[in-house]
């Protein structure tokens, strides 16, 4: 892990150096799709830098901005054919997916803002398509119509686009067809005192666009910075795609100031996070683990050290299958290090660690001192039974105290959901409750060896290392290589060559029962 100072903490310090110290840190996502791990980057980004504001003593609050008032750009792989019709309609406008929610929006915005609660992450949601109907834009959209020419300059200096001597910054909504890409505005001049638009859709209505109905929006790049001075923005995280040359940010910033008259907020740029062998996070094109799926196999102060332990302005790349475990063990490493041993962390590990809480008033409240492959192991093992997996965590050596029942409880639901969704074969096995058929096929030297392996089992001490030890050790005596010698005693346990490490996997299971089925595999039964 990096370290020097915790780059939240640095950010909470330029920001104070150069702003007061009441401050409004915006996030703010198109719902169009499953809300999901990438798209979490930013608001934990967020959130990571208002307690570091707190920390200093600064009067902060968090906000989230749902653009529920932009249009359905296309029929996304997750979605049926016949939302084709609803292209170019806003999000608010379309009907939900699964006809559990009020519209589209609200869809994918509900389990966003459920999960945002479990991360810990405390904000206050707007719906845009609201803020319009309220009235809060009339003022800035009158300001765009006013400035029309000078936006136009920007946006040519800034993109290099030369916009059409027609072009008006509003996107207006259809009354009849409720879409709002297909519309020409018709005015020969613009009726900012009669706060309307007169239009013409290609559906072929036309009519009189009023601000005060909340219908329509500005355009993106003057949406955005419009949205800081009615909301009096501070500071915002935003993705790599804005922070370009000439890109959003750029763009914005020089509208807020020349147009708005409003100082940009302090921009935090962070970078995407990358599906190991499949590409960035995106919605669009199904690369994506939705935020509520996360949490099903991994605990939310795990996402949260996954991604703040980062510096934002560095890409992350997830595993979920084989990588999973790495983070666990990462986790809880650090969580060991910070109450055993803090005084050698460095700062910036103990800062990622305490971000990583949910509360980070309480620390440690649930935590788990189980390796989380173990937990996995032993859920198998179990038959994913409660009662069974305290057995076969005890056999191994763990102490499983009334205080750590409701954590294990949760680590083997996360490992269930995880052996359904994203680990890898190598991780999942059954142990067979009669010897498997494919014993037939070991060679009469392996059957010997696993003859002589369940006397030594009946002496030596149940620990993993003593086990692991002796089956390579034994097999040697019968000429079998390790690998050999530890498919055979897989084979007769498992039905299959490979399983999890041999020490933990055998001390987990019931002593008696090894004995038995190795026995039987050697046909001394």
């Amino acid at each position: 892990m990096e370290k020097s100072v915790f780059w939240a903490d640095k950010i909470a310090e330029d920001i104070i150096k150069t702003r007061e110290k009441k401050h409004l840190i915006a996030t703010g996502i198109t719902p169009s799709g499953p809300i999901h791990l990438g798209n979490i980057r930013e608001v934990l980004t967020a959130d990571a830098v208002k307690r570091s504001l707190d920390d200093r003593g600064a009067e902060t609050e968090l906000i989230y901005i749902a653009d529920t008032a932009d249009p359905l750009r296309k029929v996304y792989p997750f979605l049926p054919r016949e939302y084709e019709k609803y292209v170019g309609m806003p999000l608010y406008r379309i009907p939900c997916p699964d006809g559990c929610c009020e519209n589209y929006a609200d869809h994918f915005l509900k389990p966003f803002l459920e999960a945002c609660e479990k991360l810990g992450v405390h904000l206050k949601a707007y719906k845009a398509h609201e803020l319009y109907k309220e009235g809060r834009f009339i003022g800035v959209i009158k300001e765009a119509l006013e400035n029309r020419d000078r936006l136009a300059e920007i946006i040519k200096s800034q993109t290099g686009r030369e916009l059409p001597k027609d072009w008006v910054p509003f996107n207006i909504e259809c009354d009849k067809c409720k879409k709002t890409t297909e519309i020409k505005i018709t005015d020969a001049e613009f009726f900012v005192e009669k706060e309307g638009l007169n239009y013409k859709c290609s559906c072929g209505s036309e009519g009189t666009s009023l601000f005060s109905d909340g219908t329509g929006k500005l355009p993106w790049r003057i949406d955005w910075p419009a949205r800081w001075k009615v909301l009096g923005v501070t500071a915002e995280p935003f993705g790599k795609d804005h922070a370009t040359a000439g890109g959003s940010y750029d763009t914005g910033s020089m509208i807020s100031e020349k147009v708005f008259n409003y100082k940009p907020p302090y921009p935090i740029l962070y970078e995407w996070i990358y599906w190991k062998g499949k590409g960035a996070m995106a919605s669009s094109t199904g690369v994506a683990i939705s935020i509520q799926d996360m949490l099903e196999i991994i605990p939310p102060e795990i996402v949260r050290f996954l991604i703040l332990r980062v510096r934002p302005e560095k890409h992350i790349d997830f595993d979920p299958e084989g990588g999973l475990l790495k983070l666990f063990e990462d986790y809880q490493q650090l969580e060991d290090n910070y109450f055993e041993a803090k005084d050698e962390l460095e700062p910036y590990e103990a800062r990622a660690y305490e971000m990583s809480q949910v509360n980070i008033k309480a620390l440690r409240t649930v935590s788990l001192k189980i390796p989380f492959l173990h937990v996995v192991i032993a859920a198998q093992i179990a038959q994913h039974n409660f009662k069974k997996a305290i057995e076969v965590l005890e056999r191994s050596g763990y102490e499983i105290n009334t205080s750590d029942e409701n954590a294990l409880k949760d680590y083997l639901k996360y490992a269930d959901n995880w052996l359904t969704t994203f680990a890898p074969d190598v991780f999942k096995f059954e142990v067979q409750d009669k010897l498997p058929q494919e014993v037939e096929n070991l060679p009469e030297e392996a059957k010997a060896f696993l003859k002589q392996l369940a006397e030594h089992f009946e002496r030596i001490n149940w620990d993993a290392e003593a086990v692991h030890n002796s089956i390579h050790e034994i097999g040697q005596d019968f000429g079998l290589s390790a690998r050999k010698s530890f498919q055979a005693v897989y084979v007769c346990i498992l039905g299959k060559k490979s399983g999890p490490r041999a020490g933990w996997f055998i001390t987990s299971l019931d002593r008696d029962f090894v004995i038995g089925r190795l026995r039987e595999a050697s046909g001394d039964s």
